[in-house]
């Protein structure tokens, strides 16, 4: 996410929050009112939005981890494409041998 990206977002969620505070005085609450409910939407939805953060960073679903398996894919792709046929034909036997020795 770009500097921009932050402050765009940042903004919005500035004007939500304002944008709420306003409808609720328009719906006939009075200020105080107004001003403690659009608070706790919005930190309803902080805690909505962090929560949502944190299943991803646990369950690894996260971009930055996305990329960096696409990247040792395609670098163990490309190192296998490299090998000669003897070469692969050993590590195959290599494999074969220790599944043999697991049963």
């Amino acid at each position: 996410m770009r500097r921009i990206d932050a402050i765009g977002i940042g903004l919005g969620v500035f004007s939500a929050g304002g944008l709420v505070y306003l409808l609720l005085q328009l719906a006939g609450l009075d200020s105080l009112n107004a001003g403690i409910w659009s608070q706790a939407l919005l930190v309803g939805g902080l805690v909505g939005w962090l929560l949502t953060y944190l299943f991803r960073a646990v369950s690894h679903n996260m971009t930055y981890h996305k990329q960096r398996e696409q990247y040792e894919e395609a670098y163990l792709q490309k190192r296998l494409e490299e090998l000669s046929p003897e070469e692969l034909a050993k590590i195959q036997a290599e494999i074969e041998q220790e599944e043999q020795h697991k049963v």
